[in-house]
């Protein structure tokens, strides 16, 4: 049977009989997929660490008639601060869970799959507040998914000068006048507004190299928090783990 090569990070783990495991991965090219792991809780087994949260590996598996079977991996990043932190813990599985619900098998998830891992790396490995953290990575993957703002001008009359509101129901900054007639439109300051277009311009590789402070911080949270809970139809919490 043919087997294929291909990165990709764990979105979740559980367990299958005495030693097996089965794990969901999400892949720049198939997409979110199942994976049996035979021997994977073995305590001398070579796909034990390949196998855990978060873990980002190499893989090489073969497809069955319903899902795939791990042979092999080569781990890359475990992003081990993500489990001797609870607060960075948070995060990452806040992020999981939303990484989850829009991805699916058998489409290209390159993108996806780029911005979740540079998020997890932030959470993990650079001292960020974890808020503007994960509000970026909501208002950057909403771009992604076909919602991108607009940023350039009132979405209304067409200005581009004193943008200090947000539309959440017309998808983008408005000028005072026209914020007027809006009941969706949230104020915010001249940093928060140059905050919101970097993230929709930015490269991934540069997207979370910026800080915020005070009220431009709380904007940018609240914005980011409610755009994005408008356009998934859902609202999405910070829960405690325990």
């Amino acid at each position: 049977m043919a087997t294929i090569k291909v990165k990709g990070v764990v979105l979740s783990e559980s367990n299958m009989g005495d030693y097996d495991k089965m794990v969901t991965i999400l892949t720049p090219n198939l997409g979110k997929i199942s994976c049996a792991a035979k021997g994977a809780r073995r305590p001398k087994s070579l796909l034990l660490a390949g196998t855990q949260l978060f873990c980002f590996a190499d893989y090489i598996m073969y497809k069955g008639t319903s899902t795939y079977h791990i042979n092999s991996s080569e781990t890359i990043e475990m992003f081990y601060n993500l489990r001797t932190d609870l607060d960075k813990l948070k995060y990452a599985i806040h992020a999981n869970k939303i990484v989850q619900d829009v991805t699916d098998e058998n489409e290209n998830c390159y993108n996806i799959l780029q911005l979740y891992l540079n998020t997890l790396y932030t959470i993990s490995e650079i001292d960020k507040d974890l808020d503007l953290t994960i509000s970026i990575f909501k208002l950057k993957l909403l771009c992604l998914l076909g919602f991108t703002p607009r940023i350039l001008e009132c979405v209304n009359c067409k200005q581009k000068e004193n943008l200090h509101f947000f539309s959440i129901r017309d998808n983008g900054l408005k000028c005072e006048a026209c914020s007027r007639v809006d009941k969706s439109a949230l104020h915010m300051s001249q940093s928060t507004a140059n905050a919101i277009k970097y993230v929709v311009t930015a490269p991934s590789k540069k997207l979370f190299s910026f800080n915020l402070k005070n009220e431009s911080l709380e904007e940018f949270k609240l914005i980011a928090k409610v755009y994005f809970d408008e356009k998934m139809e859902k609202v999405y919490k910070l829960e405690d783990l325990f």
